[in-house]
């Protein structure tokens, strides 16, 4: 154990020891149960005479936050309650001044806002529609913990080094593969593994973007992306949605105005409205980047997901040459701690992007990639997509049916056709964020619809997540939320 000791200080050793671990065990840092050493082996660590640990553990022991047990050693306690009066004030006067500068500069990225507002309000019970990933429980543990096991039984210690930079050869030959079926006519070697796909947004960002300039994206969209863009230095600009998608039409005088060196777009059932792009605003798009030499980076997180309609072209499939580039991700539809995503790149975007890649986190987990690799090729993942297509498209239509039974007639939705998401917009202004304590009391959470947007709109929108949740709590959540809605029009409303 390692305890800061001050030899010329005037306080004596055996407190300065004592007021660490007190500090310590009342932090948290050393928890109830956790074994102290003994009084001979600290004072050799810490170059004291042994009579000094015993005088510390002295103090501790008759404040009641150390006991002892014979021929066992010395253990940390279950600490009392501190007195109102004895808690620390948060005081970061002491920090250096460059820290300090910070404290009067706070940001927060709304999706560690999102997770404290969840937790503020937390309540057993409650019926969640706030998450961004599909069901877990749908993927099958066993069958991926007996493909690690025979990885690791066929690769050995290969499977534990850092591996290839671009990622596992294998599995970008098998992404090529699956994207040719999509009309994505990608190589191997134009395929970048990344750790998850909010890396590869970042990568983009990285290589392409400097703080200060300007990067136009549809409003609403994908809060985690706004908070990259923010925490990059970016001026984001909205363009708005409607029922076929990004108002592209609406985009060139916005272009011509502001100037912006990349577009993002999520093309296929949009995170948060689960929209889709239509088949000539596609085209339009491709043509209005490449008159105004601007790169597309394509965000497609649940492309697979459709329930009904017509399949539309990824923007990577037009994409006359270089123009686009394509980001996906398997953790969304597998498990989110699987953590690998990939973009596609042609041209000397690539090259940068690798190196990006190299400087950030030398490589994604080169036993996962393994992992991923043999679980796709066997067939599991198109069986999973299957069956979670299934579900989700249930889920989907339980969601729209409650929807329309129960929440009041002012409320405008588009049903979706795939995707994960329903975007909803509340009569008589109703602001989510004011909504949603009310919404928890009822049992019921949803995300507010202002985090998605770059502006001041999105506060009388919100986004459910019908993905989450069998079709019985889908039902019974939505009940809940039609009562807060139900108690808020007559509360509120104007």
């Amino acid at each position: 154990m390692r305890i800061p000791i001050d030899h010329q200080s005037n306080t004596a050793m055996y407190k300065q020891i004592s007021e660490f671990l007190r500090e310590s065990i009342y932090s948290g840092s050393l928890q109830a149960g956790t074994r102290l050493p003994a009084t001979r082996q600290l004072a050799r660590d810490l170059g004291v005479n042994r009579i000094t640990i015993a005088n510390a553990y002295a103090e501790l022991q008759a404040d009641g936050l150390i006991y002892s047990q014979q021929g066992s050693g010395t253990y940390v306690a279950t600490p009392p309650a501190l007195p109102p009066c004895a808690k620390k004030e948060e005081n970061n006067d002491h920090l250096p001044p460059w820290q300090q500068q910070l404290q009067e500069q706070p940001w927060m990225p709304s999706t560690r806002f999102l997770e404290a507002l969840s937790q503020k309000y937390a309540r057993p019970g409650i019926i969640s529609f706030e998450g961004a990933t599909g069901d877990s429980r749908l993927f099958s543990i066993d069958d991926f913990r007996k493909v690690i096991q025979s990885i690791l039984r066929r690769d050995r210690e290969e499977a534990l080094d850092y591996g290839e930079r671009a990622g596992y050869s294998s599995l970008r030959r098998t992404i090529a593969q699956i994207l040719t079926t999509q009309g994505i006519a990608a190589r191997p070697e134009e395929v970048l593994i990344a750790s998850g796909s909010q890396q590869a947004l970042a990568l983009v960002i990285q290589a392409l973007l400097h703080p200060g300039d300007t990067i136009l994206v549809e409003c609403p969209t994908y809060a985690g992306a706004l908070d990259l863009f923010r925490a990059y230095g970016l001026n984001i600009t909205g363009v708005p949605l409607d029922e076929k998608g990004m108002c592209v039409e609406k985009a060139e005088e916005i272009i011509q105005r502001e100037q912006p060196r990349l577009i993002y777009t999520i093309p296929n059932f949009q995170n948060p409205t689960g929209v889709c792009l239509s088949g000539y605003r596609r085209r339009q798009l491709i043509a209005l980047a490449c008159n105004h030499n601007i790169p597309i980076l394509e965000d497609d997180f649940v492309g697979d997901l459709r329930y009904e309609g017509y399949i539309q072209p990824a923007l990577k499939a037009l994409d006359p040459g270089g123009w686009v580039i394509y980001v996906s991700t398997f953790s969304k539809m597998l498990m989110p701690g699987l953590r690998v995503g990939f973009l596609v790149a042609q041209g000397p975007i690539y090259e940068r992007l690798l190196s990006y890649k190299r400087v950030s986190d030398l490589a994604t987990s080169n036993l996962v990639q393994r992992a991923l690799d043999a679980y796709i090729t066997v067939g599991r993942y198109q069986a999973h997509l299957r069956r979670s297509c299934q579900s989700y498209r249930r889920r989907c239509q339980a969601m729209i049916n409650a929807i329309e039974h129960h929440l009041p007639s002012g409320v405008r939705f588009i049903p979706p056709k795939g995707g994960i998401f329903a975007w909803l917009q509340l009569p008589h202004n109703l602001d989510t964020l004011k909504l949603y304590p009310m919404a928890c009391e009822e049992g019921v959470a949803y995300t507010p619809g202002f985090v998605f947007c770059c502006d001041s709109s999105g506060k009388d929108c919100l986004r459910l997540n019908f993905a989450a949740q069998p079709p019985e709590m889908i039902e019974e959540g939505i009940k809940r939320l039609g009562k807060t809605l139900q108690r808020a029009i007559k509360t509120y409303a104007i």
